[in-house]
């Protein structure tokens, strides 16, 4: 399996923490050196391994943002 590489260009919000301490966030990474994309995901405490999450884009995440806002 190919290594993927990534970069988390910022920390916006840890959504949740497990008793093995690994922590479901948000964040702006970059994969493969691509343009950063939001990203909701676990990670281990030192950023060093991932769990399956998913990645948006900032249209993505703006329609996401929305539907968020107009729930009551």
């Amino acid at each position: 399996m190919a290594d993927i590489k990534f970069e988390i260009k910022k920390e916006i919000a840890v959504l949740s923490e497990n008793a093995r301490g690994w922590r479901k966030e948000l964040n702006l990474v970059s994969w493969n050196d691509a343009a950063p994309k939001y990203d909701i995901r676990e990670w281990s405490p030192d950023h060093e391994r991932m769990g399956k999450g998913v990645t948006l884009s900032q249209e993505e995440f703006m329609s996401l943002k929305e539907a968020l806002m107009d729930e009551d």
